[in-house]
């Protein structure tokens, strides 16, 4: 199984998620989301994708699909299951696909990325691109996505983690307390992903723009 992430994750010093602060953060994210963040971020979301398209299998599970931004950039022969806390943000996700004819897209469902339905070893491939901060359990996360893969399969992140020194470092930390206003955890370190277990096997490969 291998990883693949930007950087970030481990201590908490900001307000702590829950589940309910997610989905209220992104009601209110949910229009402006793609003005906002898809440019921003759009070489990692189509790096991460243009990588799932490279790997064995062809049953992808994104999790936390949000909008839909990664969406059209799944080969036709990828089946594509994406997951998210946000109604509202499933309901642009939704527009997407049908405006795109995006017939390789199976379904498109409002779950708890940390408990889903699916059954164990459902999928070849897992994704997460930009959810891991804004989970409540990272972990928890990172082990509901290792039961719902195939033994072989791949788990892939993408994901800012905290800078150690300098200006971002700061910046970081002035934002973590807004971090419930925010959605996620500007402050978020490697560690409170991954164990020093996980770290030995997994892969991890810088992207723009942090």
């Amino acid at each position: 199984m291998s990883d693949i992430l930007d950087r970030r994750q481990g201590t908490r010093p900001g307000a702590v998620m829950d589940a309910d602060s997610v989905r209220a953060a992104y009601r209110r994210w949910a229009g402006v989301y793609d003005a906002v963040f898809g440019g921003v971020f759009l070489v990692a979301r189509r790096r991460a994708v243009a990588l799932v398209n490279r790997l064995p299998g062809r049953d992808v599970l994104e999790v936390g699909v949000g909008t839909g931004l990664a969406l059209p950039y799944y080969a036709a022969d990828r089946r594509v299951t994406g997951i998210d806390l946000s109604a509202e943000m499933l309901a642009q996700a939704r527009k997407r696909v049908a405006e795109n004819d995006l017939r390789n897209v199976e379904a498109l469902r409002e779950m708890d990325a940390e408990a889903t339905d699916f059954p164990d070893a459902s999928f070849d491939t897992a994704v997460a691109m930009f959810v891991a901060s804004v989970v409540p359990d990272p972990r928890a996360l990172l082990a509901e996505m290792r039961r719902v893969v195939r033994p072989g399969g791949n788990i892939l992140f993408i994901s800012h983690f905290t800078a150690k020194k300098g200006m971002l470092w700061w910046a970081e930390r002035a934002l973590a307390p807004a971090s419930r206003a925010l959605g996620w955890h500007p402050d978020f370190e490697v560690e409170a992903l991954f164990t020093p277990e996980d770290l030995i096997h997994t892969t991890m490969t810088p992207v723009p723009p942090l």
